[in-house]
């Protein structure tokens, strides 16, 4: 029976202005995931996002849509960041899931059964953006002490969690299991901020917010917001449904990650639920550091700050591609520290790693092997002078990846990867090949040179396959090799395994060298390019949708083609808050639903536009307007009066059906 490991990522709140640093933990995990799978162990990886709660409620409130409606189409676009990392989870929840809420539910009533909730009034300080509850002492300046904002004090009827009757239980943990909360700083910091100086009873209910789980036996409480987001580690593997197969085969976890500033729900709360509830515990639970901007944390509160740089890693991913953002996050962060981000850091480490060292030995051995040899690897032949050492490093490198990474410590597997690599590329140096191919009599020494050059680079290129996902690929096709049949770690812990007489081909610049002084100033002209973007964003045009009545150049029938328009059933509508002429549509098009942002509020009531079949561009790139994202377009005719009339299907035809 396969080994199996279950990690997790703390499951992200659909902000809609995603940044690298929401990246970070699910980019570690993804690599720790790849890692195990190549190791032949059976993993299931679990990432998702935290839909519940007051900032939920009050965003969704401002922007004059229902909570679903407002972050539907966020979580879309967070799904295409993962897509664009090539980010490989095996589930992703959203706490809006049907059968996650039943389990909430049934995981709330099983603890007050237990006698573990009992009912109370609530009295404290409270932190919207963090969802958390804070008393008085442990404020700082009278503000919340993760993020420094506001707190308000509120009063309410709220069920609570015997917390603190678990102090002692989760110190004798820690005790007993000095691995479980790593890193040890962390350890320290519960135990002498919260734990020593005595847990309060957890307000888990609340009474003020709608925007939740109910509570099945009491539904005027909704539960709070983190006991909801913390159970999705168990709820996303069938505990409390009828089919819990999955959870009986992973939990307990292998592994939580999480961010610094949320440590105390994972390593506290959660713990004490679980001890609650009579549930195993996670085996591990690691808080990773900040990514920080010039010095400066990259959060929520503070985003828009961030001026010179181009944080967007959709935008990065599409300068750089997926392999240098994942490299960077994975190697120049320190693991558990805080870590860095410059464009300028960036630029470098894809310059000194990954072009320089990785793609500059790619490249010179398999031009070399073409050149002197027309495209055919050589015979390995007897080793002689350096051969050892570059034959030694390259054997003992499973051995040093894997002792780094049961150390959870990323940013060394990689190091010894590159170090195999460096080592490489020394050996170039050391045996002048350019001047060995001068001498035929040396043409057995120039051939098991590059033999030894090439075994190395298909070692390290299956190693560096959990980290970076599409260049260990292109390498090891210029031997011949599917980089899919490479699963696992097994032919890399062998050296010799490349067959000599093979066709090598001259290896394409998998990592081009940047222009860093051009490259900087291009994106400091994009950084304000976006800057001025977003102080426009949320003020639409005078008439956002309505397009003036200018003849446009004449286009071809393939341009045209390349306009998508479907039937579409509008099944619900209502007005913009901030905007007199917006409408926020709800559209079904087949099996699929979407939200449009149509300018005709000024000709169509919202009530009027439920049931209605109108023409859809489905295309068409989503934009915000008024900070809801539209994805298409609808319809309509315009007369020289500012009149309206949508545009329909001259019969009744089945949403989703294709206009041409």
């Amino acid at each position: 029976m396969k080994e199996k490991y279950y990690i997790t990522t703390p499951i992200y709140y659909p902000s809609g202005n995603w940044h690298i640093g929401h990246c970070y933990t699910t980019v570690v995990c993804d690599a720790f995931a790849r890692y195990h799978k190549m190791l032949g162990e059976d993993v299931f990886f679990l990432t998702g996002t935290d839909e519940h709660g007051q900032k939920i409620e009050k965003k969704a409130a401002e922007a004059g849509v229902t909570p679903k409606a407002f972050i539907d189409p966020l979580v879309a676009e967070l799904k295409e960041i993962w897509k664009a990392l090539d980010i490989n989870y095996s589930k992703f929840i959203r706490t809006t899931d049907e059968e996650h809420v039943k389990a909430v539910q049934h995981i709330f009533k099983q603890l007050y059964d237990k006698g573990e909730i009992y009912k109370a009034e609530y009295s404290g300080w409270y932190c919207t953006p963090c969802e958390s509850f804070w008393t008085e002492a442990q404020l700082k300046d009278g503000k919340c002490p993760d993020c420094g904002r506001e707190v308000t004090l509120e009063k309410e009827e709220s069920y609570f969690f015997r917390l603190s009757k678990y102090a002692d239980k989760i110190i004798k943990l820690y005790e007993d299991n000095p691995e479980f909360l790593q890193p040890k700083s962390r350890m320290n910091e519960m135990v002498n901020n919260f734990l020593k100086p005595g847990l309060q009873d957890l307000c888990v209910s609340r009474t003020s917010i709608k925007w939740g789980v109910p509570v099945t036996f009491d539904e005027k409480h909704t539960v709070y917001v983190w006991v909801d987001a913390l159970s999705n580690y168990i709820t996303a593997l069938g505990y409390g449904s009828k089919d819990d197969r999955l959870y009986q085969k992973y939990w307990p976890a292998d592994l939580h990650m999480t961010g610094k500033e949320i440590i105390r729900f994972h390593a506290i709360i959660w713990p004490a639920i679980l001890m609650a509830l009579g549930l195993p515990l996670p085996k591990q639970v690691y808080g990773h550091g900040w990514l920080l901007i010039g010095g400066d944390k990259l959060s929520k509160s503070k985003q828009d700050k961030v001026k010179a740089e181009l944080t967007d890693p959709k935008q990065l991913v599409a300068r750089y591609g997926s392999d240098a953002l994942r490299y960077f996050l994975l190697r120049e962060i320190p693991f558990g520290s805080d870590g860095v981000y410059t464009n300028e850091s960036l630029l470098t480490r894809i310059n000194a790693d990954l072009a320089n060292d990785l793609g500059n030995l790619v490249s010179r051995t398999t031009a070399m092997i073409n050149q002197y040899f027309g495209g055919v690897l050589p015979a390995a032949g007897e080793r002689e002078g350096t051969d050892g050492e570059l034959i030694a490093a390259a054997k003992a490198l499973g051995g040093n990846v894997k002792k780094a990474m049961d150390a959870l410590d990323a940013p060394l597997a990689l190091a010894e990867i590159f170090r195999l690599i460096q080592r490489a590329n020394k050996y170039i140096d050391e045996t002048t090949p350019w001047i060995l191919a001068k001498d035929e009599s040396k043409k057995a020494r120039l051939g098991a040179v590059l033999y030894n050059l090439a075994e190395s680079i298909r070692i390290a290129a299956i190693y560096l396959k959990p980290y970076i996902t599409a260049a260990p690929d292109k390498i090891l096709d210029c031997f011949g090799i599917d980089g899919k049949t490479a699963e696992d770690f097994s032919s890399a812990n062998e050296f010799g395994v490349l067959k000599a007489g093979c066709a090598v081909k001259k290896a394409p610049p998998i990592f081009p060298r940047i222009d860093v002084k051009k490259e900087l100033a291009e994106l400091e002209a994009l950084a304000a390019k976006r800057e001025n973007k977003s102080a426009a964003e949320g003020k639409p045009a005078e008439r956002p949708a309505v397009h003036e009545h200018t003849e446009k150049e004449q286009i071809s029938i393939d341009d045209f083609g390349k306009v998508q328009l479907k039937v579409a059933l509008v099944t619900a509508c209502e007005k913009v808050e901030k905007s007199k002429k917006l409408l926020r549509l709800s559209v079904k098009l087949g099996k699929e639903t979407r939200t449009v942002v149509s300018g005709i509020a000024h000709a169509y009531a919202p009530e009027e536009m439920i049931g209605k079949k109108v023409v859809m561009v489905t295309n068409l790139k989503p934009a915000k307007l008024c900070g809801i994202v539209s994805e298409g377009m609808i319809l309509c005719a315009e007369n020289d009066r500012g009149e309206l009339s949508l545009l329909a299907p001259e019969r009744d035809m089945e949403d989703g059906c294709e206009i041409f």
